[in-house]
């Protein structure tokens, strides 16, 4: 399997996603953001965390104008898999590729700890691996994590199985650390080939570290 991963200046979790897929036994691809193809053999791409071009405007918003995301865009409608990490998942809200927006923390502080999530659907590729309301340990470190929808977006998320991650404590109850709308933490597009979440499963690959729950929910993209 090929992962291909992008590389915006500002970006940070590159090489973390480069180490968690190849421990889980795919190649990687880093890409640079100046790059106008999708590299032909990827099975998924990664839009990883990080501050792209350092979050000026608003997180994600400078980045959906980089050469590549016309690339990316044409690779989505496809049918192309594509997974958004923090920055990632806020790069493609600002490019349209996924529902909703991300705002700042309802405290206003940055956010970096570990934090528990609840798996709301696992009827898509990414949390295949997971039974839903599985209770899944993975670091969050975000500014502007604070998910936002619209009532009737939110309706539409439900009716179509596109949530896919609650915060939440150790025992499953909802837990909201940034204000997101229902403490969404991750979403997929209605086909269930476009994903993103807040928190960073690439940063949960090892027990030494803190948790290893991050295992499961990348592996189902390598099982497909």
């Amino acid at each position: 399997m090929k992962v291909s991963i992008l590389q915006f200046p500002g970006t940070n979790c590159e090489y973390d996603t480069k180490y968690a897929f190849e421990k889980l036994g795919a190649q990687t691809q880093i890409v640079w953001h100046k790059a106008t193809t999708i590299p032909e053999d990827t099975s998924l791409l990664v839009v990883a965390g990080g501050f792209s071009y350092g979050d000026y405007l608003r997180s994600g918003a400078i980045a959906k104008f980089s050469p590549v995301m016309q690339a990316v865009k044409e690779y989505a409608a496809k049918g192309g898999k594509i997974l958004g990490i923090c920055n990632g998942f806020q790069v493609l809200t600002e490019a349209g590729l996924l529902p909703g927006a991300l705002k700042r923390n309802e405290s206003l502080h940055f956010l970096s700890k570990h934090h528990h999530l609840k798996v709301e659907n696992n009827d898509n590729v990414f949390l295949t691996k997971l039974a839903k309301g599985d209770v899944v340990n993975i670091p969050i470190a975000h500014h502007d994590g604070n998910y936002y929808i619209d009532e009737a977006g939110l309706a539409e998320l439900y009716a179509n199985n596109q949530v896919l991650l609650k915060y939440c404590d150790a025992s499953g109850a909802m837990k909201n650390p940034n204000g997101s709308v229902d403490a969404i933490a991750g979403v997929c597009n209605k086909e269930k080939t476009v994903f993103g979440l807040m928190p960073h499963p690439e940063r949960a690959m090892e027990t030494l570290l803190g948790s290893d729950d991050g295992v499961k929910m990348l592996q189902g993209f390598l099982e497909a």
